[in-house]
């Protein structure tokens, strides 16, 4: 007869790293959820068919074009804050990264939902927490552009640093959704 005691072997998710823990929990929140027929919405707009599908999803380069693209907003935003960090004289180079980064949201954004359209439900979450936090980090840094033209760099470093550690959260719900999901489809 089957043992009535609880197994003392750890689960996985007991067993796998913090940020995959988190990640999961956030792929799978009901926040997330809520997200998903919104973002649906958005991406049936992505004409479909044709060359800018073709090129949206990469097929010109033989891979999907969104985790290219996105190493431009988050490299570019990064390199900010590492020259607000360095001081003062750094001020105008930091804002004008800022304002590159912020130029190089629209394409990244309509690749990313060029290869939503193609992603299956269980890592629809996943999807829809990346969208969330990478436009929360865009917002944030919007934000610290606009602190910055009026004259407040320190609010705009501040919002600089929080817009980039949620892109830097969306970014590794990203690499969630290709290592651990399989997303995109390359087909």
């Amino acid at each position: 007869m089957p043992s009535a005691e609880p197994s003392t072997e750890p689960s996985t998710t007991d067993t796998a790293p913090l940020p995959t823990r988190l990640a999961e929990a956030a792929a799978t929140s009901s926040l997330a959820s809520r997200l998903v027929e919104p973002l649906q919405r958005l991406a049936d707009l992505v004409p479909r068919g044709g060359t800018l599908d073709s090129v949206l999803r990469g097929k010109p380069l033989g891979h999907p074009l969104h985790p290219a693209l996105s190493d431009v907003p988050i490299g570019l935003w990064t390199s900010a804050v590492v020259l607000d960090l360095s001081g003062r004289r750094y001020e105008r180079a930091a804002r004008r990264l800022v304002g590159l980064g912020l130029l190089a949201v629209a394409p990244t954004a309509l690749a990313g939902l060029a290869d939503w359209r193609t992603t299956e439900p269980p890592a629809r979450g996943a999807g829809a927490a990346h969208a969330a936090l990478n436009s929360a980090g865009a917002a944030l840094l919007a934000g610290s552009w606009v602190a910055r033209r009026r004259g407040h760099r320190a609010r705009g470093v501040l919002l600089a640093l929080a817009g980039t550690g949620a892109a830097g959260a969306g970014a590794y719900l990203g690499g969630h959704l290709v290592f651990v999901e399989d997303v995109p489809d390359r087909g």
